[in-house]
């Protein structure tokens, strides 16, 4: 029968007596289902006297632990920055000269002094990631949800390049209207040039239903940048900026009261610096976003031209309420627009006109039922 945890002494003291009495040490083995090896270690034990209780599996000394000064560095950087795991802890104590044991050592000294709360690790998961190839090919731009201050209220409008995760705007707002954030897109351009292309979601002030340009789509298309929205309801669109977000929560946020926004600024500029050339970052390979990140060649103009077009007799320029007149009917093709010069162009079929701002098509016109469809969704 196998040994139970309950009669173990019992058994080895059983099976030693039998043994000491002349009985076959073989058969005695198969009888109580244990090897010879076990067998002659406890005859052995008993013989030397020193009992039949199993003995501490620690080894008496362990010259591969880690040294005092090795975990008293782990624990000041994860006192300095306590939602940093492991394999950043680790990085960053290499990158400033620290020889330092592997991950799983690091995690070891965490868990040893009660730095991980136990359904961490459980919490972890494993996502499929995709980055455009350079930097500035896109730009992902939010509004973090608002959150009160002793006196106001404060709206964070972040900005993270989509291939080097690099943080270029992190504004503590006092609202989120479009002026305030052409202001900062402003002042992010001149520091670091244009992308190629933006994100957004269909929040205020981008756009409410996600099928209308708005003015601050035509702004930025003014500067030769490429507007995308995400789709309603779609937050994973953006997730790279969703996880920055999180991690702005996790390190500044969290459990944290500001005075006003001038204080909740200087906390924001602090963490930047830290998120942009200090902290590890898992997506890329535990390098800072600093490493892969460069400035655009693209130059912000403060008055750029109109479209120019070489059918200027199929030209009309938006009239107030974002309309157009064509062959004595008023056509709608979208208030973010009025003032701009568009152009017609003649589909296939004859029945309908497309109609252009530059090289992107605003809207569609029936020329038969005299109507028109208008805005980022276009069949």
């Amino acid at each position: 029968m196998p040994w139970q945890e309950v009669s173990t002494m019992q058994l080895r003291t059983e099976f030693v007596l039998l043994a000491e009495q002349g009985g076959n040490i073989r058969q005695l083995c198969r009888r109580f289902e244990i090897s010879p090896t076990t067998a002659y270690k406890w005859l052995a034990r008993h013989r030397q006297g020193a009992g039949l209780t199993d003995r501490s599996r620690r080894p008496e000394h362990s010259p591969c632990r880690s040294d005092a000064g090795t975990v008293a560095a782990v624990l000041a950087l994860r006192q300095t920055h306590p939602a940093w795991g492991a394999r950043k802890l680790r990085r960053r104590l290499v990158d400033q000269g620290q020889i330092m044991p592997a991950v799983s050592t690091v995690h070891a000294i965490l868990a040893r002094h009660g730095c991980i709360l136990p359904q961490a690790s459980e919490a972890a998961t494993s996502w499929q990631r995709f980055e455009h190839p350079e930097p500035n090919d896109l730009w992902q731009m939010d509004f973090k949800g608002h959150f009160a201050l002793r006196s106001g209220r404060c709206h964070p409008l972040t900005i993270l390049d989509d291939h080097s995760r690099y943080n270029l705007c992190l504004t503590a707002c006092a609202d989120e209207s479009s002026l305030t954030v052409r202001t900062h897109l402003v002042a992010t351009f001149r520091r670091y040039g244009l992308p190629t292309c933006m994100t957004m979601d269909n929040g205020a002030p981008w756009g409410d239903t996600g099928a209308s340009y708005t003015a601050l789509d035509v702004w930025l298309m003014k500067q030769g940048i490429r507007v995308s929205h995400s789709r309603p309801y779609h937050p994973q669109t953006q997730g790279k900026d969703e996880r920055f977000h999180r991690s702005l929560k996790a390190e500044v946020l969290q459990g944290r009261n500001f005075e006003d926004l001038h204080a909740t600024q200087q906390a924001f500029d602090r963490w930047r610096g830290i998120y942009n050339r200090e902290r590890p970052h898992d997506a890329l390979a535990l390098d800072v976003p600093a490493q892969h990140y460069r400035a655009s060649p693209g130059e912000y103009c403060e008055h750029p031209a109109e479209p120019e077009y070489e059918a200027l007799h199929r030209v009309r320029r938006v009239q107030d309420g974002g309309r157009i007149h064509w062959q004595g009917h008023t056509y709608r093709v979208g208030k973010a627009f009025v003032g701009e010069p568009v152009v017609m162009r003649q589909l296939t079929d004859e029945r309908y006109l497309d109609v252009y701002w530059s090289t992107v098509r605003i809207a569609k016109l029936d020329l038969l039922d005299h109507t028109s469809l208008s805005g980022r969704k276009l069949p």
